[in-house]
């Protein structure tokens, strides 16, 4: 029964903070950092600071500037066009004639993790945060106990970061969540994912294995990140249950799930697959099966150029510095040691471009009448894996380190390569960076677009 009196809210006064300057100060860092290269929350944040300083009317009217500013401005247009191309991802189809519009998925309540390195962790915290049961099964049980320490150590963190925590992911539980070395216990499970090393043989040793334990209509899937999957699937009785499903490294955190499909691949597994994707919150693409995909067959010749200028005079420093500028989250050196340089080592041994399988008298710097750096081979054969074993093209605090530092030692040895093959080092400019690193990697798309290996460019996008 009390009268309300004025409640406008644009007649309030603001409240002043003691220390409102710093507070402010402290916060547009905050965004800067968090946001490097994007105009929005900047601008999003001028706005709030134009509220707190200006009366009302003066406010509005200087939000109403800053979003004409956004409205026009090339990000817009871009992230306009990135929200799309997302959902245009959904409408898939093959050359074959297969399409999302005639597909349907089978359930997946259960599912299989093979292999508990780095991306079977990833992959198997995904599938427990989506509410798919998994069995987790390793070689032996040495590894599947270091494996089993730290998917559980990865699902306490991501637990902290949900509401209800760890009683919603219920984790602990051997329905949901069971390690195993048995493959008998993967009889009835409604998808497998394996997630071994790089290596044909094993992985069709494997596949053979699964064709004779699954049940029939159990989806086979394969994280290789570059091998055939037509060949993988030929070592199975149903290769039309065969694809390719290819995390990105870190899996529990990387949105994009690159889906390959073989010659034999029913639509119905794309569909699964696709609808897997869904449930695992990640951004399905489906592609066709070449050398790499589409995600690493672009990251190849972009990665390459970046260690040809590091053979012509630049340091990873300075390379990453400016793809990270232009606005890549993490550039090409700080990534290969993320995700391991051994991975890409182990590849071109298997491809015979280096090891004990090239040829006698090769030339160092030249495979198959192209230009070859042997760089990043020389590192591994150093034991420097990347920050798995604390030191790559940087140098990190402790092995499993995460904070990137320039190693003296590899600028030392970057100058004996050169000395070594008669390189005269040069001065590289920003701008020479950045073209030669991503004009390489829109070359390579377009190569793909014309091998119809991708529908059309919001899939490479």
């Amino acid at each position: 029964g009390q009268p309300l009196g004025p409640r406008r809210l644009s007649l309030q006064p603001v409240p002043k903070l003691p220390n409102t300057e710093a507070f402010l100060r402290e916060a547009l860092e905050k965004v800067k950092k968090q946001a490097r290269g994007f105009l929005a929350p900047e601008l999003c944040f001028q706005a709030v600071r134009a509220a707190t300083e200006r009366p009302f009317a003066e406010g509005v009217r200087r939000e109403r500037e800053l979003f004409q500013v956004l409205l026009a401005s090339g990000q817009a247009r871009a992230l306009q066009y990135a929200f799309f191309a997302e959902r245009a991802v959904r409408r898939w189809a093959t050359p074959g004639g297969a399409s999302w519009s005639s597909a349907a998925p089978q359930p997946v309540r259960r599912a299989a993790v093979i292999g508990l390195g780095t991306m079977g962790q990833g992959i198997v915290t995904s599938l427990v945060k989506a509410n798919i049961a998994v069995v987790a099964l390793e070689q032996d049980l040495e590894y599947l106990s270091k494996g089993r320490k730290a998917v559980m150590h990865l699902l306490e963190r991501e637990a902290k970061k949900m509401e209800g925590g760890a009683q919603t992911l219920d984790f602990h539980n051997p329905a949901r969540l069971q390690f195993t070395v048995d493959f008998d216990l993967l009889s009835d499970v409604d998808l497998v994912i394996e997630a071994v090393f790089e290596n044909m043989a094993l992985k069709k040793e494997i596949f053979h294995k699964l064709s004779k334990i699954c049940k029939p209509g159990a989806l086979l899937c394969t994280n290789t990140s570059a091998l055939n999957i037509d060949e993988i699937a030929s070592a199975t009785s149903r290769p039309q249950q065969v694809i390719g499903t290819h995390f990105f490294s870190p899996a529990h955190v990387m949105r994009l799930l690159e889906i390959i499909y073989s010659r034999h691949t029913s639509p119905t597994a794309i569909a699964t697959a696709m609808q897997l994707a869904k449930a695992l919150k990640k951004v399905g693409v489906v592609v066709g099966n070449c050398f790499g995909f589409v995600g690493n067959r672009m990251m190849f010749p972009y990665v390459q150029q970046a260690v040809f200028l590091l053979e012509e005079g630049s340091r990873p420093e300075a390379v990453d510095q400016v793809l990270e500028d232009f606005g890549f989250k993490i550039g090409p050196f700080r990534m290969s040691d993320l995700a391991g340089l051994d991975v890409g080592w182990r590849s071109r041994q298997e491809q015979g471009l280096t090891g004990p399988s090239l040829p006698a008298g090769t030339a160092a710097r030249q495979r198959h009448g192209q230009r070859y750096s042997p760089l990043p081979d020389l590192l591994c054969e150093q034991g420097r894996f990347g920050q798995k074993t604390g030191k790559g093209w940087y140098r990190y605090e402790k092995a499993g380190g995460r904070t990137a530092m320039p190693d003296p030692w590899l600028h030392n040895f970057l100058s004996q390569y050169r000395d070594t093959h008669r390189i005269k080092t040069r001065f590289i400019d920003q701008e020479e960076i950045l073209e030669r690193c991503l004009f390489s990697l829109i070359n390579e798309g377009f190569a793909i677009l014309a091998e119809g290996i991708a529908s059309g460019p919001e899939h490479l996008d």
